[in-house]
């Protein structure tokens, strides 16, 4: 498995629109076992993107132009995007 956690920094009052756009469903991630997107409750407009990929390919290829423009409302609300941490998942809830 391959896994990523990442800190986005929204637009000043935009992190609930990010959050909510992030979580598009017309937006497919085929080969995703899990993808959350979590509030930081000590930041006023950090966003948690943590990520399970059945491997590092499925993830890159989930990439396509048509992803990205379908994420594109959601990428115009990042003002920073932050370090990603990436994991090697190894099993858990809902994996």
């Amino acid at each position: 498995m391959f896994g990523l956690i990442t800190k986005l920094t929204a637009v000043p009052g935009r992190r609930d629109a990010l959050a909510l756009s992030l979580l598009d469903p017309e937006v497919k991630r085929p080969g995703c076992c899990s993808y959350v997107v979590a509030l930081d409750p000590a930041e006023e407009h950090a966003v948690w993107v943590t990520e399970a990929w059945v491997s590092q390919d499925a993830h890159t290829a989930a990439l396509t132009p048509d992803a990205r423009e379908r994420l594109r409302p959601a990428l115009d609300l990042i003002a920073v995007f932050g370090e990603t941490t990436y994991t090697r998942p190894i099993g858990g809830i809902g994996l």
